[in-house]
């Protein structure tokens, strides 16, 4: 996998340090040095390592909190079934409602949620950054089920719901407005009582507020100065780092080693390139790339736990990783 993503820069930078050590080879003996002395070369590498690790800095941090409010997600997802089968139910009212209606109603609350998560997640891979071309070499898998959204959610809604939330521009938000109105419905039969139904209320809230925080990372793309003034201060270190090499390596054992300039130049090139890459793949997590938040698997494990939690016995099997990375 790192030779897949390596090659191409690995081959540029080969080229370019063979190139200079043969110019500088063939210029000496016409009395001319094309070297640099290598103590600017090593300023310029240290300013370059300060403005990438603040930017990587700057992207994992984003990275790591969509994986937090995912971790939300999976815990306020158990916390709603949990009050849905505790809190639903026909103590409080008149119209005694069947065992069997009862889990009806449990299973749409409960699967209408699991409909939100599902399109939360393909709502968040919706490719929108249209600047990301410098992560062409990063492979985007083109999951079927997360860009059509018709198992995923379908299966867990009504045909007439389905339709209705697959038409709306933000089909989750109206996920959660459909609870509401559910939980209200079921307030005005009494079969939730006032104040769990005010608790329930603000298990939703929370949920638009999880929703909210994802779609502010999504939505808000890394500031383009720092990751386009990153690439463009690596490569000035790169292109000048074999000059600076050539002169040292020419100092030692009487020029007889200046050849290892090349293979050092290549491996610290490839070294600052790398660092570099970490960072822009780091910057929006939800791009369905190969290390960003793992949500059709984490949406894979709220779903068990929700129809586990319903007493189902016949569930999904958890999602394994595909050559090593897991989506």
């Amino acid at each position: 996998m790192v030779w897949s993503f390596a090659w191409k820069n690995i081959g540029k930078f080969t080229l370019w340090s063979i190139l200079v050590v043969a110019c500088y080879s063939v210029l000496k003996t016409y009395g001319v040095n094309i070297g640099i002395p290598f103590l600017p070369i090593s300023t310029i590498g240290i300013a370059v390592a300060f403005y990438v690790g603040f930017k990587n800095s700057q992207s994992y941090d984003r990275f790591w909190e969509g994986r937090k409010i995912w971790g939300g997600i999976v815990n306020y997802s158990r916390t709603w079934a949990n009050q849905v089968l505790s809190f639903v139910s026909n103590l409080h009212t008149t119209e005694k409602v069947s065992g069997d209606e009862l889990k009806e109603i449990h299973r749409d609350l409960v699967y209408r949620h699991i409909a939100w998560v599902n399109a939360l997640r393909i709502q968040l891979r919706r490719t929108t950054m249209l600047d990301r071309k410098n992560l062409s070499y990063v492979p985007d898998f083109q999951l079927a089920n997360d860009r059509d959204c018709t198992e995923h959610i379908s299966n867990f809604l009504s045909n007439e719901e389905y339709t209705e939330v697959i038409s709306k521009a933000n089909g989750a938000t109206h996920i959660v407005k459909n609870q509401g109105q559910a939980l209200k419905e079921l307030r005005e039969r009494k079969l939730v009582d006032e104040f769990y139904h005010m608790q329930m209320m603000s298990t939703l809230e929370e949920f638009y507020n999880l929703q909210g925080m994802c779609e502010r990372i999504k939505n808000t793309p890394f500031p383009r100065q720092y990751a386009y003034f990153s690439s463009l201060f690596v490569w000035i270190f790169v292109v000048l780092l074999p000059f600076g090499l050539v002169e040292e390596f020419e100092k030692i054992a009487d020029g007889e080693v200046v050849w290892l300039t090349i293979p050092f130049s290549i491996l610290i090139s490839w070294i600052f390139t790398t660092i570099e890459i970490v960072g822009d793949n780091s910057e929006d997590p939800f791009e369905n790339y190969v290390n960003d938040v793992p949500m059709t698997a984490i949406s894979r494990t709220i779903e068990i736990d929700l129809r586990e939690m319903l007493g189902e016995t016949e569930l999904p099997p958890k999602v394994e990783p595909v050559e090593d990375i897991l989506l």
